[in-house]
């Protein structure tokens, strides 16, 4: 078997631009501003550790519940004008399909986005989960989400090939003892530790997939 997981934010979609304008949003109904350096760090991770990095650890679970919802009420105001599909992914998708794979996606976002960016591009019908991590006890880097993924795929962490673009998801990937693809799509090559890095998945051979598998 081979078992594709994938993650949504920087992989499927360029939603990053979404997410950005949804924090300086949320900030700024708060009386602060948050700068895109800020924001970087932190992509990839779910809202619960990113607001208590922002609000304290002592700031209630109901109160941390309540502005991460109204976070995504705002990304998903967002993402209806400024997402788009990421260059290959639907070649990929089809081939996967074509191929028999077995593929889902792994986001940390909640899974209303999800369901909102798989259905506003179209893409539902290529994917046999789809796994949120947004209310699992641990965000990317840990492993729990892409270990999720790969259970409801029926698959074993050697059959799964992780694409993710963040720092924390690929580290999480590598602690799931998965293999990974990352796309340069927010962070630069060079601090990408993934087994193929690329700039594009246009960019990778029809063979790409089997071959980091067969290792």
């Amino acid at each position: 078997m081979i078992a594709i997981l994938w993650d949504m934010d920087g992989v499927i979609a360029d939603t990053g631009e979404a997410h950005y304008l949804a924090w300086q949003i949320l900030y700024r109904e708060r009386g602060q501003e948050i700068a895109y350096e800020t924001f970087a760090q932190t992509f990839g991770m779910s809202n619960l550790p990113i607001l208590k990095a922002w609000l304290g650890a002592d700031t209630p679970l109901d109160e941390l519940k309540a502005i991460s919802a109204r976070k995504e009420q705002l990304f998903r105001e967002q993402a209806r004008t400024h997402t788009h599909i990421l260059p290959g992914v639907l070649d990929w998708l089809q081939r996967g399909r074509a191929r028999g794979y077995r593929q889902a996606v792994a986001s940390s976002g909640p899974l209303a986005n999800v369901v909102t960016l798989v259905n506003a591009l179209d893409i539902a019908d290529y994917f046999d989960a789809l796994v949120s991590g947004a209310f699992l006890p641990r965000s990317k880097p840990d492993p729990a989400v892409f270990l999720q993924a790969a259970a409801a795929l029926g698959a074993s962490p050697s059959e799964c090939l992780v694409i993710e673009d963040s720092l924390m998801g690929i580290e999480a990937a590598r602690a799931a003892g998965m293999r990974c693809i990352a796309v340069t799509t927010t962070h630069p090559a060079d601090k990408l530790m993934a087994d193929l890095v690329v700039d594009s998945l246009a960019d990778l051979p029809a063979s790409a997939f089997e071959r980091l598998l067969a290792r």
